[in-house]
């Protein structure tokens, strides 16, 4: 219980800190988008369920995976690197503007809804709402919103609409410790504690969520 409690105040501390005012210009962003259109789509709705849907995500969650991948290709062992074999590549020629202006221009989007399991909303909303007290799950809503929307301020991502599969294959791997860019180590603790069984029946009910 107390260390649920820490999880979610410090969720709250890092919502509340102070955010730097985005220097992205989305327009710029549309022209600069054309290679990115491949996989996810030009409005950023991926058709490929294992390809994130960037459309209406954080602006500063963005920049921060593309960041994070161009160091995974600099320094693959730097604290907060992500590897990704596709994606580093992409990121690796991006100066710091066209990460501004590709992550104004996918946040500017609209996000298409999608659709829950049914077999599977019982236990997903359970624990995107109240997680599990047993197992030390904090509930996933006290960082990334009660409606998916997630927290610009902290860059925790939106998770409203997004693709069952792409949530899953994140979730287990911060499990196995393939992705390990998040702060704190949260998302990897969390993960640690569920079975295959709530990382879907979580990751359906996010992708039925709407923002």
């Amino acid at each position: 219980m107390k260390k649920l409690f820490v999880f979610a105040a410090t969720c709250v501390l890092l919502g509340s800190a102070a955010v730097a005012s985005a220097a992205g210009d989305a327009a710029a962003g549309k022209q600069k988008s054309a290679t990115c259109a491949a996989c996810h789509n030009a409005d950023g709705n991926s058709v490929n369920p294992e390809w994130p849907k960037l459309a209406g995500q954080n602006a500063g969650y963005l920049v921060k995976q593309l960041q994070d991948f161009q160091m995974g290709m600099k320094d693959p062992k730097h604290e907060g690197a992500r590897l990704n074999p596709t994606m580093g590549p992409m990121a690796m020629p991006l100066s710091a503007q066209d990460m501004e202006d590709l992550a104004a221009y996918f946040a500017s989007q609209t996000i298409t809804p999608g659709e829950a399991d049914p077999n599977k909303v019982a236990l997903g909303e359970k624990l995107y709402r109240g997680g599990d007290l047993i197992k030390g799950i904090p509930a996933c809503n006290a960082c990334h919103g009660p409606t998916g929307a997630g927290n610009p301020a902290a860059k925790f991502p939106a998770l409203a609409g997004q693709h069952a599969k792409y949530v899953e294959l994140q979730l287990k791997a911060f499990r196995g410790g393939q992705r390990a860019n998040d702060a704190g180590q949260m998302m990897r603790d969390i993960a640690a504690k569920m079975s295959d069984a709530e990382i879907e029946a979580v990751a359906s009910y996010v992708q039925g969520l709407r923002p």
